[in-house]
């Protein structure tokens, strides 16, 4: 049973009716999150038909061999867990998620404009994520009923339209379940996803008369083979993937407030990152090289593989799996997410529930007009650029943390929006808002001037790191003033 904090309610937390948090700091009774939770987390995060599609075609787009994208993929793991094992020490040490560390570096009311951007963001893919997730129940329909549709209104047939309010409905039924629903779904979906991976992979190894390990071998060779031509090509496939992250990064106290301890968080972390990178991208490398067999050319898009064949055992076994994956990495890297940003906004009056429902409004309507609509403008650039802006937060909150304070926070100031060692100015620390203001301009143009086309792909990283150096060259000269 959930103890009611008060003191935090009054003072920038919020509780829904049933005595959940949001923003709270959760008690040592709440932190129950073993190491097997954090690493479903990653396993989740992983598993989605946009990370499939993504590791999949590293393998063949960047003129490298094989083994120089595994390698690759293996240390983007390995930063990423360092990444995250530095974002998510506070979450797990002090119960409290993003917005509310981010209020120590930022101020009490200079937090919300990162949360915010977050949570925009993460609103954003979460609706996206339930249409993908739509077609996943779609294409399970259609194997088991052999139905069409029939005529489509504003892109999606009847079907469609069906799988998407029930996707969208099962997504606020976990939700509504609370914390401990959303660990047992994540520890649920992320062992079986690899069952039915490892299923698909077998289907095509059988139908491919025995040369699928033969087509795997030719997309480890590498003719071109020259020294430089790997060496960029690791570069660029770990400065994607570290980018694929950016936003779990930034936020990943949302989710280490729960673990037990800081070793469980680690080692969660440690077994999540690394395995999970070289397990999803053996089977993703199978599927491809078995679908190069089958269907004669390497097809990146799993959708694509199960519409070229007509098996039926196929089409569920990679239906259930594309579901699985797709509301997994909707749980951990968006609605999570865009729930504590928008509780943020006003702790006192807007409850998890609340967030959450607001969250799956927005969620119904970008998801529904995806197909019709949204996906025919530029909503990758707008994104992107969130991202970007997004990115100098990661540094500045690091360094504030580390260098400044020594890893330590009074947890009572955090959650006084009048007064305290994090109100600043008026609730805003002006060092971390011209750093953060200065950095993001210059890691936004990354995406946007042509200029600095040759550093696309390592715009989150150079803004975490502007963001961090000019923070601490700010905040020691208005120490030294």
């Amino acid at each position: 049973m959930t103890t009611i904090d008060t003191h935090h309610v009054a003072h920038g937390g919020t509780l829904d009716p049933e005595g959940h948090n949001t923003l709270n700091p959760v008690g040592p009774e709440e932190k129950t999150w073993g190491w097997f939770a954090i690493f479903n987390i990653w396993a989740n995060d992983v598993q989605s038909l946009f990370g499939y599609s993504l590791v999949a075609s590293l393998f063949i787009s960047f003129g490298v061999g094989g083994w120089t994208a595994f390698a690759a993929l293996i240390t983007a793991g390995l930063f990423v867990m360092w990444m995250v094992n530095l974002s998510g020490a506070a979450g797990e040490k002090y119960g409290i998620p993003y917005p509310v560390f981010a209020r120590a570096s930022l101020g009490t009311q200079g937090a919300k404009l990162p949360a915010v951007l977050r949570a925009t963001v993460a609103v954003f893919w979460y609706g996206v994520q339930v249409y993908f997730a739509s077609t996943a129940l779609a294409l399970l329909i259609r194997s088991l009923t052999g139905a069409t549709g029939g005529a489509e209104i504003l892109g999606l047939t009847g079907i469609d339209w069906l799988s998407f309010v029930i996707v969208w409905a099962f997504h606020i039924f976990i939700f509504w379940r609370g914390m401990g629903w959303v660990e047992t779904f994540l520890n649920i979906a992320g062992p079986f996803v690899y069952l039915v991976m490892i299923g698909l992979v077998i289907v095509l190894w059988q139908r491919a008369d025995g040369q699928l390990l033969s087509a795997t071998a030719t997309i480890f060779a590498n003719p071109e083979g020259t020294f430089a031509n790997e060496f960029r090509g690791f570069i660029a496939i770990v400065g994607t993937m570290v980018a694929y992250f950016a936003a779990v990064m930034i936020n990943f106290s949302d989710f280490s407030r729960y673990a037990k301890d800081k070793a469980t968080m680690k080692l969660g972390n440690l077994a999540g990152l690394p395995f999970n990178m070289i397990l999803f991208s053996a089977l993703a490398l199978l599927t491809t090289a078995g679908a190069a067999v089958v269907f004669g050319e390497a097809i990146i898009n799993p959708t694509e593989i199960v519409e070229r064949t007509d098996s039926v055992l196929l089409g569920v076994i990679a239906a259930i799996t594309f579901f699985a994956a797709t509301v997994g990495i909707n749980l951990v890297a968006n609605f999570i997410p865009a729930v504590n940003g928008i509780a943020n906004l006003a702790p006192d009056r807007i409850s998890f529930r609340a967030a959450g429902l607001i969250t799956s409004v927005f969620a119904l309507v970008i998801g529904g007009l995806w197909t019709s609509f949204i996906s025919q403008f530029g909503i990758s650039g707008f994104v992107n650029t969130l991202g970007a802006t997004l990115a100098p937060i990661f540094g500045i909150m690091i360094v504030d943390y580390y260098w400044h304070r020594n890893e330590e926070l009074i947890e009572d100031d955090l959650y006084n929006m009048e007064g305290g060692a994090y109100h600043y100015e008026n609730g805003w620390n002006t060092a971390a808002v011209k750093a953060f203001a200065i950095a993001a301009i210059f890691s936004v143009a990354t995406v946007w001037v042509p200029w600095f086309g040759f550093l696309s792909g390592y715009n989150w990283v150079i803004g975490a790191i502007l963001g961090g150096v000019i923070y601490n060259a700010m905040a020691r000269n208005r120490r030294a003033a």
